[in-house]
């Protein structure tokens, strides 16, 4: 967005006005009523006053005070709180002014973010009817939905409010958010926030902060990038401001003698202000939650990036890196959700098309990044629709992670099987996996429905290459907590592959707690060290 000069002076004359009317301390806007706090661990507290003067901050017993510095920025933490559903009030207090938070929980807190299918609503979901009837149980549940604001720089704040769950609000929640956070509301019988900051359309680029892409030496042209906008925009400022100062005159001579205005010059916009723009949404929707305590984060992107392969791992590790490092609260758990089956079925048995690269690199982050966990989702895509409807599945099997590795349920299946290693045994391949569980099976998965074992069933989605490099559509058989394939014309064969395309609707491969297979190729071209 252009705006000219006229308009920029509206805008900070505005500002001055109402910064004057009212000097009482302020907060960030994560800080609102109807918010939840993070429990077991200390919770920074932060806004803004008058220069020096002693901000109080007083939460469920606890009272805590600081200074505001030169800038009007003041800090502090809570020590660590306890779960409660009793709505409480904080107060924050300066002698400038007091405010006062309502309708505050304690609980588990989670960011979600993403692009189009994080962003996807309830209220576009399979069987929203009922699950908007259902809301009305959940008022433990809450959600701040941070509204679009790109930014060249990083903000202070990010716009946006906390929602009570409720059948008026939650068709406007994040789908795959909600239903993870509902899983973990009654698994855990404690309250959940949940702080949705997603953007349809977007890559993994503008979400990631400047510190993330320093910590990755393959992306130095994003550093680069990201370290000369800020002179050359300021330079079309001047430029631009030169303009304005020689159209001044102009104006007023116009407006003197009843002639016409010329335009006013144009402000030029932050090469990075916008949605596509590196950092811009980071800056933007994010930064200015930073440190609010959260337990972890939530993921679901990759579609815009669907053309890369190993470069989106590198690009995941500098947004979960950049995260990390800023929130200061160490590995906190990044779970994301794979690409789902999309697009018309490849009859190659080589595959490797469209999206099969980028789910290769998504799996590739539960080795090369700690703490990561990964929701597949070959089996509730649509051909036809890159939104697939059934986010229930999405939510549900990311709290699996969630509840296994966080919550201490280590009786939870939470994975599908992941390819461990291949051993040839003359014309066949024996492949083995982790995450068997109780066994593996031919599935079947319709809506939402729980995934059903097909008796008698065939395996389909594998494909084995010959000594002469051929590839072929595989048989292959379960064979206790091993998958035995082969296939006529490849003899000695050398590799397998599973599901390594776009659409894996025919891909049926799962354990028996209903967690479907993470595609795979044994012939791998690159590895990141395992963490």
């Amino acid at each position: 967005m252009r705006i000219n000069r006229i308009a920029v002076l509206a805008v900070v004359a505005g500002l001055v006005l109402s910064a004057g009317a009212s000097a009482a301390v302020r907060l960030p806007n994560v800080f609102s009523d109807n918010m939840v706090l993070q429990r077991e661990m200390s919770v920074p507290v932060w806004g803004w006053a008058e220069a020096g003067e002693k901000v109080t901050v007083k939460f469920a017993g606890q009272e805590k005070t600081a200074t505001a510095e030169a800038d009007g920025k003041w800090t502090l933490k809570l020590d660590a709180l306890k779960a409660c559903a009793e709505p409480a009030e904080m107060t924050v207090a300066a002698p400038s002014g007091t405010r006062t938070i309502k309708n505050v929980l304690v609980g588990e807190v989670w960011l979600g973010s993403g692009q189009s299918n994080m962003e996807m609503s309830v209220g576009g979901c399979l069987d929203r009817d009922r699950f908007r009837e259902e809301a009305k149980d959940f008022p433990a549940i809450r959600m701040m939905i941070v509204e679009k604001r790109p930014a060249g720089e990083p903000q202070d704040d990010v716009p946006g409010r906390w929602h009570v769950c409720s059948p008026d609000t939650v068709p406007h929640f994040s789908a795959a958010l909600y239903f993870f956070g509902r899983r973990i509301h009654k698994e855990l019988n404690v309250p959940v926030g949940l702080i949705h900051s997603s953007w349809g359309g977007t890559r993994i680029e503008p979400w990631t902060p400047p510190c993330g892409f320093k910590l990755v030496p393959e992306l130095k042209n994003f550093v680069d990038q990201i370290e000369q906008a800020p002179p050359a925009y300021r330079k079309q400022v001047g430029d631009a401001i030169s303009h304005i100062e020689a159209w001044l005159p102009k104006a007023k001579a116009a407006l003197a003698s009843n002639a016409t205005i010329p335009p006013a010059p144009q402000i030029p916009q932050h090469p990075l202000a916008h949605a596509g723009g590196t950092t811009g949404l980071y800056n933007g929707m994010i930064h200015g939650l930073i440190p609010f305590a959260i337990r972890g984060a939530l993921w679901y992107q990759g579609e815009s990036n669907g053309g890369e392969g190993q470069s989106y791992y590198q690009k995941k590790q500098a947004l979960i890196g950049g995260w990390r490092q800023l929130w200061g609260e160490g590995d906190f758990p990044f779970y994301f959700a794979q690409l789902a089956n999309f697009m018309q079925p490849n009859t190659n048995p080589e595959g490797g098309d469209g999206w099969a690269r980028v789910r290769e690199a998504q799996a590739f982050c539960l080795v090369g990044i700690p703490n990561t966990g990964m929701a597949v989702l070959t089996d509730i895509g649509d051909a036809r629709d890159i939104h697939p409807k059934n986010k229930q599945d999405v939510g549900e099997r990311l709290a699996l992670w969630a509840l296994a590795k966080d919550y201490g349920r280590k009786d939870l299946i939470y994975s599908g099987p992941i390819y461990r290693s291949m051993k040839v045994e003359g014309d066949t391949i024996v492949l083995s996996f982790d995450h068997v569980g109780e066994g593996l099976m031919v599935g079947k998965k319709e809506g939402l429905a729980p995934t059903q074992e097909v008796k008698d069933g065939v395996l389909k989605g594998f494909s084995i290459k010959g000594e002469d490099g051929k590839w072929h559509w595989a048989d292959a058989k379960i064979v206790g907590q091993t998958v035995v394939v082969s296939a006529a014309g490849a003899s000695k064969p050398t590799a397998a592959r599973y599901a390594f395309t776009t659409n894996t609707d025919h891909c049926n491969f799962f354990n028996k707690a209903g967690l479907p297979a993470v595609p795979f190729r044994t012939d791998i071209e690159w590895s990141p060290k395992e963490k």
